[in-house]
């Protein structure tokens, strides 16, 4: 599991806990399923509404991925495309694919190809640059499907708020401040769970996202530098020291903190 994920949804649930045990009389009174399935229902419907049935359906699997330690290895991916640099600047295709045999990743291994198929490098650039654009544009969509869905939670609460309140003002003739009191609390819960599942589940898991699909690019615009340099046959020193620059992490590119 990803330990960032696992830390936030552990505190989470602390917070919640500590909350209710030292600000509810009785934290019973925190749990309304009719509640709870207003703001879920109505997301969900408004989602349907939104979006194809086959692009919803993968909600689950995006949960699967922002639960997931996924790795990037983009130290490996430096030392494959240097590895098959200098074997290509000998110009022994064979010997290349040879190389290319083990590379993992469906990208470098693509323009690796093209490379030795003797591909104008202009039109190997213009192919990977389309599949990064694919993979933003894809990408992007899956982490604003959560941007949306946060945003329809809350206001399916704010409905069923308004629901409980109607259902309030039919018992204010009773007098029985018991009966309004309570039905009070079960309609403000559902703004209450609108809030959580927005802030607490849907804009988390659509940052998580977004923050997945930049390091990706990041990595593909790497692997896209060095397949250009080698179609040009640069030295693979050159191309380990322009690729490593791509995920080196620098507090401040033009000061040191130095005096």
């Amino acid at each position: 599991m990803n330990p960032s994920t696992l830390i936030g949804m552990v505190t989470s649930v602390l917070l919640l806990a500590i909350v209710l045990f030292f600000a509810a009389d009785d934290p019973r009174l925190y749990v309304d399923w009719p509640s709870l399935g207003i703001v879920l229902g109505g997301t969900m419907a408004a989602t349907f509404l939104s979006y194809p049935l086959k692009e919803v359906v993968r909600i689950f699997r995006l949960f699967g991925t922002v639960m997931r330690n996924e790795q990037l290895y983009t130290q490996n991916d430096i030392d494959e495309l240097v590895q098959i640099a200098k074997i290509w600047i000998h110009d022994d295709p064979r010997a290349v694919e040879r190389a290319l045999a083990r590379v993992t990743n469906p990208f470098l291994r693509t323009g690796v190809q093209l490379v030795i198929d003797r591909t104008p490098e202009e039109d190997i650039l213009d192919l990977l640059q389309w599949r990064i654009s694919r993979v933003r544009a894809r990408e992007a969509a899956e982490a604003q499907l959560f941007r949306l869905m946060a945003n329809y939670a809350p206001a399916f609460g704010m409905l069923g708020t308004l629901v409980g309140l109607v259902n309030l003002m039919g018992k204010l003739g009773d007098g029985d401040m018991t009966v309004i009191g309570q039905n009070l609390a079960v309609a403000l819960m559902t703004t209450l769970y609108g809030i959580l599942l927005s802030n607490l589940l849907f804009k988390p898991v659509a940052v998580k996202l977004e923050r997945r699909t930049e390091q990706r690019l990041v990595l593909m615009n790497m692997v896209l530098q060095g397949i250009s340099m080698m179609c040009a046959k640069r030295s693979p020193t050159l191309m380990r020291e322009t690729l490593k620059s791509f995920v080196a992490h620098h507090e401040d590119e033009i000061f040191d903190g130095r005096d």
